[in-house]
């Protein structure tokens, strides 16, 4: 075929294939995302092919060189015959024997030939998946591309950069009969090869006699009667295709060494350069000749190999003689036709190895020695991307060559040796302090300081450590702007490595193997003496060695990754190296298809800070994508990496050389054509079970790890069992079901599935169930041994998982169809592959995933618990942490909503009870509400339904619906309540209301009277004034003369005189002109108010004296003597020679507090705003003091209160009752006191009487009396309004006041720390709730100052809203009144009535309204008198001191303070953390991020007067005890255990201490010591790293951490 028609030609079968345009474009990532995928391929349309053939290829499924290809038009495969060529269809002759006509056969296209689609496939393809394809074809053992000659130039191209990736092994039998395996690179492998061909057409298939000789059972080279086979190709011919036959070291063996053996296909004549090659380097040439003529051509090349040195076969395709020797001893003929095929195989087999034996050793054959022939093309060499990627690779290998490798990473990668072991190693001594480490430094803080200064040194000596070459040549080329040349330097870097290693560990692996019997044989035999232990001694060397050699592209990576823990460590910048460019190095990777390992199997730790890092470049480079997480456990060499690399197309190692050692992990693009809810599969492969490598090593606890922490990750698990080995299987199902116990325990709920590998009969539907009921019964019994391990009840597996055994279980085939190393993958294995992952994408399909971001938290939790020795104990779900930080923040917002619209609707009902509506219905409240309710309910549901964190926040959904609804159930009940009191109040004033309104009928009578007669006298100012004062005195007098004043109260006076009733009026008097009642709650002890009681009937004035106080203190100490070596904790106070139980301190804390609480609701429920204040409510508070005193006195026997501390509380809580006290009275008398309130209307009448004495008709006295009555209406209306707008304005000015109240926290910490007030940090640490409520007030005061300007605004905006409220009333009013024909009595009552729900106006009127005619005089002069009244009050707010915010119902920071202070209060019992959570009364246990140290709270020594330094989170994770209240002592991993106090509240054990607070004991030592008198001493010296802490690292801690 001419050149141009075969170009013809090739282009045709592109377009047919619909791969036109696409030459070399094909590329790997488009094949291995997750798209859509047919089980069914017997038969694919010609533009399917490409993606149908790929996917097969993929999974390793032979059959896809089966896969029939249909032409785009074709219907069926019959073809009509035309009616045309007979009339008589019933003609036998014409319908069996016609031909079709020349036409129809012309239009008819020839079939594709099934191998010119896969060299169609293979051209198109980059380099990346041309190596990929040949990679898996030499899996399935097909015979590979060789020498292809280029269809558009038809150079000669050898793609030896695509047979990098391929090892080889096999067995041979040296001279002395021992039998040794090889494994070798291909490219490397130095073998004998035969070379096929032929000349002309033959009759007999070239290829299929290729495969009886090698692999009678299976078809490596594709031949004429294959399925897919067709009379013409365009692409095969000329093309060489090499196999390699790898002997198994039995007896059966074809051939004793590995044979390469190459085919060459197409007539031999015009392919010359392919066969010269061949036949150079060929050890023995096989020629498949038909019937030929002396003269023909092809005769003399055939004399040329005839004469040739080297054996050639001549196979006669028309001849049947036997095999012959010929002349020239080393060739042979033999003859194909009509012989029995057995026989000419046998005989081929015998004349191949003669000729083999034959050959000398320089004949022997190596790939990369092709690329030395003249005239072809080699891939490697045309590309400059791989060139310079090899180059760089090389050059990085020439640096390791003559080195002995198992000493190699030790020299060149020590970031990652010594130094990393043992910093792991100090890390998980940091998190589990044993007792042995304690008897050694009985402070934990200072043992912990000390550990991490040691941690930092280690960092310090891996960033100083020289910067190898080799790593420096890594970086610097992974820094390469070039794509493909960034992605070829790896791979090289891992072919090499491979290359370099395979020998030496093969040789490891084999002195392993015999060491590893001889140790088993002297087991058998129980033989325990000094010769076992040496060869166990010996075989854990060889194990060492073993992993010192083990040496890939991983350990780079690695490497790379200490490299940058340690700068990140130390903060400090490596010479020649910007650290921080290299996680993005690592993201790239990771998005070109290579794994990142997770977990470093050497040194069983987690790289957080590099794995965080690198995550954290992947979402900057992807987005935060989201993910499904596919984890994978199973023992070793189980065949999970094999699974997941053939159904996903991944790169996990899988050489039994070198097993995956820890976790890697590696993303799946997911097509959107999937429809699924995530973007990718990331799939976590780990190191085996069960690791050999690991023997000697604590193997249970490092499986244990490593099967909890990968099925934490995944959103689902597959557990991997290979074979039918029960004491295997046992021990796999332990350690998962244990892990999933774990995961039910800390609330995560991963799925499982089964796949029960190499399970010899499959198809046996019996024994499936038979072994899915074993399994089950397995399960089961692993569940209740696993449930006493965890400290629980379960007795099913079923219990710990959604498991289904009948479909949560997959069994499949083993993964080889015979025997390796000449066995092809088992399509019934390459099925199964295809059904589990068609059930995992069916299971995965119902889950959202997880982002990329939360994955990356999801590490950092797991691990920080797994380093922790109670793992459920150590468990916090920071993630979800973080949502619900962020839900409580969208809570706040929520109430805020309902908070301010009730207020608002507070202020309408207040209204329209002051204007005379005596009911409000609950209805009313609920209907006022709905529109807030339901928008509150929408941003919920949109909250929750759209978030991208709904998975996690659904858990909390029905809780919070309830939260809000009961707290809007809670604000109609208030609100209802306190409108219900408003109406009692105003019905108890009705008579006064009644007589108030006579007064003023009166006093508008007289005041028009004396105007009247005053009338002509003139109207000087001065002269009115003073003669209508004169009256006025003389009016209130009279009216009042029957009724008594109402006074101010004297509030101390009566406290003193209530309480010397009991106790010493100078008692009395001395503790209050003390003050020191005003530090009761703050203080840091109470001897001073206790005493110790030696017997119980003692009364609380007895003080035992020095001796007893004596003998009691040693008799407590003789109770509690501890092991010297072991401090225990307790609350017990050592002063002034007295013993006492410092927990008794803390009881009367408690005391105090309940007080607090007890006087707060006295005050609420107190009626002074309706009934005035009476000496009976101190008396009320001081009964209550007593009551609780000698209450707590019964619970508490062991010691008693002095009288003077009954005095001081009482002082305390009067003195908080007198504030409000006063301000209730006041309320009481301005509502209540006639004679207040006259004086209030004096200057209201004062303007009637001088409008009458200047004539003033009735209209304007009206319009008068209503301004007057109006303005103060208008400024308590627009009062409250403003305070609930500032209040809105600064929850969203002031940082600290945006969120929920963890952030507030956060800001007033920062404060307290700006401030350093001692006395401020003791009572936000003892009085939490009232030093929020201060920071609040200081918040309100400061932003008054800053933001003048604005509130003013604001004030004077609501003015004007007001003036509009009421002129559009005016307007409204008048036009009603006009329309119906009213006069001034309608207008008035219909005002009245509209402005009901706006402002206090009553519809009492002195003036006689039926005068009044002119609405349209009313309505011009009301609306110009409102105008001007608004535009003085306008003018008198000119300064915000002219703002007097007392006046509010509710002043900004009372508002703030409802908002904020309605959660949680209940504080840690031992370090006085408050809880979170933002309602009170919450279910569930009391949580905080971050505990403190417990010294803050008085903690310390027993016996000594050390104050405690440890962390909470630090204690409950030691072998320690403390006491409780009751002198009983409890370990502190069982603190729940002591007390109601202690058993709601989870403190999780770990490292997350808040710098803040280390900052804070070393800036107040010397207060705290002073406060508790105690002192930071011994066993609690502050640890000298502590005070390395400045207070702007504190500060900033803060925003870290909260």
């Amino acid at each position: 075929m001419c050149f141009g028609i075969f170009q013809q030609c090739a282009e045709q079968l592109m377009d047919r294939l619909h791969l036109k345009g696409k030459f070399h474009k094909l590329k790997t990532a488009d094949f291995l995302q997750l798209t859509e995928y047919s089980q069914s391929h017997e038969f694919c349309l010609e533009e399917k092919f490409a993606k149908s053939f790929l996917k097969k290829l993929l999974m390793m499924d032979y059959k896809a060189r089966c896969i029939k290809i249909k032409q785009n038009n074709e219907q069926n495969h019959t073809q009509q015959t035309e009616k045309e060529l007979s009339e008589d269809v019933e003609d036998a002759f014409n319908d069996i024997f016609n031909e079709m006509t020349k036409s129809n056969q012309t239009n008819k296209l020839e079939p594709i030939h099934l191998m010119d689609a896969q060299m169609a496939v293979f051209y198109c393809a980059d380099s990346f998946l041309k190596q990929l394809m040949v990679t898996k074809l030499s899996q399935c053992q097909f015979a590979l591309p060789l020498l292809v000659p280029n269809p558009f130039t038809q150079k000669i191209e050898f793609p030896l950069w695509t047979f990098r990736q391929i090892n080889k092994s096999w067995k041979t039998t040296d001279g002395k009969g021992q039998t040794f395996s090889k494994i070798q690179p291909v490219y490397k492998a130095e073998t004998p090869m035969v070379a096929f061909f032929r000349f002309d057409s033959v009759s007999s298939s070239k290829s299929q006699l290729m495969n009886s000789l090698i692999n009678e059972k299976h078809n490596t080279f594709f031949h004429r009667n294959c399925p897919g086979s067709s009379r013409s190709r365009v692409l095969m011919d000329g093309v060489v295709e090499i196999a390699w036959y790898c002997p198994s070291g039995e007896e059966t063996d074809q051939f004793p060494d590995c044979v390469a053996f190459c085919n060459l296909h197409g007539d031999a004549e015009e392919n010359e350069k392919q066969l010269n090659i061949l036949t150079q380097m060929a050890s023995v040439n096989v020629v498949i000749l038909p019937q030929l003529n002396k003269n023909d051509n092809s005769m003399t090349k055939i004399q040329n190999l005839y004469k040739d040195s080297k054996p050639l076969i001549c196979l006669l395709t028309e001849s049947d003689s036997a095999l012959t020797e010929m002349q020239k001893g080393t060739n042979y003929k033999m003859g194909l036709k009509d012989r029995n095929q057995s026989d000419v195989i046998e005989e081929l087999r015998r004349a191949v190895n003669i000729g083999l034996s034959s050959s000398d050793s320089s004949s022997l054959f190596k790939l990369e020695d092709v690329a030395d022939k003249l005239d072809i093309t080699v891939d490697e060499n045309i590309d400059d991307d791989c060139r310079k990627g090899k180059d760089a690779a090389q050059k990085m290998m020439s640096l390791l060559k003559n080195k002995d490798l198992t000493k190699i990473k030790e020299s060149f990668l020590p970031c990652q040796g010594k130094l990393w072991h043992q910093w792991c190693q100090k890390n998980k001594e940091l998190h589990r302090p044993t007792l042995g480490e304690l008897q050694k430094n009985d402070n934990i803080e200072k043992n912990k300081s000390y550990k991490k200064s040691e941690m930092l040194k280690i960092r310090e000596l891996q960033q100083t450590s020289v910067l190898s070459e080799c790593i420096q040549i890594f970086i610097k080329k992974l820094n390469s702007k070039e794509q493909n040349e960034m992605i070829y330097f790896p791979k090289w870097i891992g072919i090499l490595l491979d290359d370099y290693t395979t020998e030496t560990l093969s040789a490891l692996h084999h002195e392993y193997d015999k060491k590893w019997s001889a140790v088993l044989d002297l087991k058998k035999k129980h033989n325990k003496s000094q010769q076992l232990t040496a060869e166990q001694d010996e075989l854990e060397r060889i194990s060492e060695k073993l992993q010192a050699a083990t040496f890939g592209l991983e350990h780079i990576l690695r490497e790379i990754g200490q490299i940058y823990e340690s700068c990140s460590s130390v903060k400090k910048i490596k010479k020649n190296l910007n650290f921080s460019s290299l996680p993005g190095l690592a993201a790239e990777m990771m998005m070109s298809g290579f794994p990142l390992e997770l977990m470093d199997g050497d040194a069983a730790h987690v790289p957080l800070i590099w794995v965080t890092a690198v995550l954290d470049e992947l979402i900057k480079k992807l987005g935060d994508k989201r993910v499904f997480v596919l984890s994978v456990l199973g023992i070793q060499s189980s065949g999970k990496s094999t699974m997941l690399n053939a159904m996903f197309g991944l790169q996990f190692a899988v050489s039994a050389g070198r097993c995956t050692r820890g976790a890697f992990m590696q993303l799946v693009r997911v097509s959107k054509e999937m429809k699924l809810k995530f973007d990718y599969i990331l799939v976590v492969d780990t190191e085996g079970l069960r690791a050999l490598e690991l023997a000697g090593r604590s193997t249970r606890n490092h499986d244990n790890e490593m099967a909890t922490f990968v099925v934490g990750l995944g959103n689902m698990t597959l557990i991997n069992i290979f074979g039918e080995n029960t004491a295997e299987m046992q021990d796999i199902l332990q350690i998962v079901v244990q892990a999933f116990m774990r995961m039910k325990k800390i609330k995560l709920n991963p799925s499982c599935m089964f796949v029960h590998q190499n399970v010899s009969d499959i198809s046996a539907g019996e024994k499936n169930m038979e072994g899915r009921r074993r399994l089950q019964e397995k399960l089961d019994e692993m569940t209740k041994l696993a449930s006493e391990e965890e400290d629980c009840v379960l007795q099913f597996f079923s219990d710990v998982i959604a498991f289904d055994v009948q479909n949560d279980v997959k069994y499949f085939s083993q993964l080889w169809e015979g025997s390796p190393p000449m066995a092809p993958p088992n399509p019934n294995y390459s099925r199964n592959i295809q059904e589990l992952k068609s059930t995992i994408i069916s299971k995965a399909s119902r889950s959202s995933g997880i982002t990329l971001s939360q994955f990356k938290t999801r590490i950092n939790d797991l691990w920080s618990a797994l380093l922790n020795e109670n793992f459920v104990f150590s468990f916090k779900n920071t993630m979800e942490i973080a949502v619900y930080r962020r839900l409580e923040t969208k809570y706040s917002d929520w109430t805020w909503s309902l908070r301010s619209a009730m207020m608002s609707i507070e202020e309408k009902f207040y209204n329209r009870i002051a204007n005379g509506n005596r009911e409000v219905q609950k209805n009313d409240l609920l209907a006022e509400m709905k529109t807030t309710k339901e928008e509150v309910e929408k941003s919920m549901k949109s909250f929750f339904d759209e978030d991208k964190d709904k998975d996690i926040l659904c858990q909390w959904r029905g809780r919070f619906e309830t939260r809000i609804q009961d707290l809007h159930d809670d604000l109609v009940k208030g609100t209802k309540r306190k409108l219900d009191e408003a109406i009692e109040q105003k019905k108890a004033k009705q008579k006064l209301d009644q007589k108030l309104t006579e007064y003023e009928n009166m006093l508008f009578t007289r005041s028009k009277e004396l105007a009247l007669s005053l009338k002509h006298r003139g109207t000087d100012e001065h002269v009115l004034k003073e003669e209508f004062y004169t009256m006025w005195s003389k009016w209130v007098t009279e009216m009042t003369e029957a009724t008594l004043p109402l006074k101010d109260i004297n509030f101390w006076d009566g406290v003193k005189k209530i309480l010397s009733e009991n106790q010493e009026l100078t008692l009395v008097n001395e503790r209050l002109n003390q003050k020191q009642f005003k530090q009761i709650f703050i203080r840091g002890d109470y001897d001073d108010y206790i005493t110790h009681q030696k017997h119980q009937e003692h009364s609380d004035e007895t003080v035992p004296s020095d001796e007893e106080s004596s003998k009691k203190s040693q008799s407590l100490f003789n109770r509690y003597v501890v092991n010297p070596g072991k401090k225990l904790y307790s609350y017990v106070k050592l002063s002034q020679n007295k013993t006492l139980n410092a927990e008794y301190h803390d009881s009367v804390r408690q005391l105090i507090k309940k007080n607090i609480q007890e006087t707060d609701k006295i005050i609420e429920k107190s009626p002074i705003r309706r009934q005035g204040y009476s000496d009976i409510y101190i008396q009320e508070l001081t009964d209550c003091v007593k009551k609780s005193v000698e209450e707590h006195r019964s619970e508490n026997q062991k010691y008693c209160l002095k009288k003077e501390f009954i005095i001081d509380l009482c002082l305390y809580v009067c003195d908080i009752a007198c504030e409000k006290f006063t301000k209730l009275h006041k309320e009481f008398r301005e509502t209540n006191d006639v004679r207040i309130y006259l004086e209030k209307q004096k200057t209201q009448y004062y303007n009637v009487f001088k409008n009458y004495c200047r004539g003033a008709t009735t209209t304007t006295i009206l319009i008068d009396f209503i301004c007057s009555k109006l303005e103060p209406s208008i400024l308590e209306t627009v009062y409250n309004k403003t305070a609930i707008d500032v209040a809105a304005q600064m929850r969203t000015d002031i940082r600290s006041l945006r969120e929920n109240r963890s952030n507030l926290e956060k800001h007033i910490l920062k404060s307290l720390a700006e401030k350093e007030d001692f006395q401020q940090y003791i009572q936000y640490i003892h009085d939490p709730k009232e030093h929020f409520k201060q920071f609040i007030k200081n918040e309100v005061d400061k932003y008054f100052t800053q933001q003048i300007e604005m509130i003013l605004n604001l004030f004077r905006g609501n003015l004007e809203q007001k003036e509009n409220i009421v002129s559009n009333a005016v307007q409204a009013v008048t036009v009603e009144a006009k329309n119906n024909g009213g006069d001034g009595n309608m207008w008035f009552t219909s005002f009245t009535k509209t402005l009901t729900d706006e402002l206090k106006f009553t519809g009492e009127s002195c003036v006689d309204l039926t005068e009044i005619k002119d609405l349209n005089f009313l309505e011009k002069h009301l609306s110009e008198s409102l105008s001007e009244m608004i535009r003085k009050l306008q003018n008198s707010f000119t300064s915000i001191d002219d703002i007097k915010m007392e006046k509010c119902r509710k002043k900004p920071d009372e508002i703030l303070i409802d908002h904020f202070c309605q959660c949680c209060w209940v504080q840690c019992p031992f370090c006085k953390a408050i809880c979170t959570n933002t309602m009170e009364d919450h279910p569930g246990d009391h949580t905080v991020p971050f505990h403190r140290n417990i010294g803050l709270n008085g903690w310390y020594y027993r016996h000594t007067t050390n104050l405690g330094i440890n962390f909470c989170t630090t204690e409950v994770s030691s072998d320690r005890c403390f006491y409780n209240s009751s002198d009983d002592k409890f370990p502190w991993k069982k603190y729940r255990k002591a007390g109601p106090e202690y058993e709601n509240w989870s403190i999780t054990p770990d490292n997350s201490e808040l710098p803040y607070w280390k900052w804070f004991v070393c800036r107040f030592q010397k207060d705290l010591e002073k406060h508790y008198n105690k002192t930071f001493q011994g066993a609690g010296e502050i640890p000298d790293e502590w005070k390395k802490h400045t207070k702007e690292e504190a500060i900033e801690s803060l925003d870290k951490y909260i």
